[in-house]
């Protein structure tokens, strides 16, 4: 979805855009319960596990797919990455490409099939909880911390693709942090209140390779993601000197003039640029060589407990 999320939707205070769309998420709602008594398909030949979010965009579910790509690769498992295509989310998919074994489709049980015939042991799908068609074996919910849930409505009078009761409906849920050191306890107060089994896990992101940069020089960044502010925070956390962000749409596809406007802005500014790897792959290529990507490294805060969770859960399938 190429979308420049309204800042609204992360308002805790009500809001006349909130009133005056809320009639509208009916029609999310209406999905939502169709979505929810439409038979699905759990398939015998394969586990499946999704990756998803109920916060639309900006939660991490990209990173947190390779994390347990990797994680489940060290314990001996022949996983595979999948994502269904769609032509405004190139990035992601060659993110996913270009760091694990991945699948994409035009449809998700075409996906499950491939993976089948090519003999893998696990699916994890980046994004699709709200599949009306397939019943994953394990269902994580990614939330970024400090955005949890914004405003509290659905699409379009805020930013939540189902209502929270859903998390009934989920084994597992992943916080985004960045950098670490939340106070989590309020999130986790809700989350159980609604589903007192549900295991939570705490992601940290940092970023790889700090050492590549010169944080005593001026910075202009930019990006077009789901949620620009996780990004700049990162940078300003690691004392990055920032002179100016700049925001596209979700999925932005860059063209030259984008580039060379912030390339002239920084020249005349003496200032380096710095974007995200997504961002980075939908660059012009006779741009990019003037343009830094931050790439980032995710940790879980217990890892042995998502191990112990994963090896349970797969014990439960078999």
């Amino acid at each position: 979805m190429i979308l420049k999320k309204p800042k609204f939707w992360d308002f805790k205070k009500q809001n006349f855009f909130v009133y005056l769309l809320y009639p509208f998420t009916i029609f999310v709602e209406i999905n939502n319960i169709i979505s929810s008594i439409i038979p699905k398909k759990k398939f015998t030949e394969i586990k499946t596990i999704c990756v998803g979010n109920l916060y639309l965009g900006g939660t991490g579910k990209t990173p947190t797919s390779l994390f347990l790509y990797d994680l489940l690769r060290k314990m001996n498992i022949n996983a595979v990455t999948a994502k269904k295509f769609y032509n405004n989310q190139i990035d992601e998919q060659k993110f996913l490409k270009d760091n694990s074994n991945f699948i994409s489709c035009s449809n998700r049980k075409e996906i499950i099939k491939k993976a089948i015939e090519k003999k893998f042991d696990i699916i994890i799908f980046d994004d699709g909880l709200q599949e009306k068609w397939i019943n994953y074996d394990i269902k994580f919910a990614c939330f970024d911390s400090e955005k949890w849930i914004g405003n509290g409505h659905l699409i379009p009078a805020g930013p939540l693709r189902e209502k929270m009761n859903t998390l009934k409906n989920y084994h597992g849920i992943f916080l985004k942090t960045v950098g670490g050191g939340s106070n989590l306890d309020h999130i986790y107060n809700e989350i159980r209140n609604i589903n007192p089994n549900i295991e939570i896990f705490e992601s940290i992101i940092e970023i790889k390779h700090i050492d590549k940069f010169n944080i005593d020089k001026n910075y202009i960044i930019f990006s077009g993601i789901g949620n620009p502010d996780s990004f700049r925070k990162l940078l300003l956390k690691n004392k990055f000197k920032i002179i100016e962000e700049i925001t596209f749409p979700d999925h932005y596809n860059y063209q030259d003039k984008d580039i060379l406007k912030i390339i002239n802005k920084a020249n005349e500014n003496s200032a380096e640029i710095i974007t995200t790897e997504k961002d980075f792959k939908r660059i012009p290529k006779n741009l990019k060589e003037k343009i830094s990507f931050l790439e980032i490294d995710m940790k879980i805060k217990d890892e042995n407990k998502l191990i112990k969770f994963l090896k349970s859960k797969i014990n439960e399938i078999n």
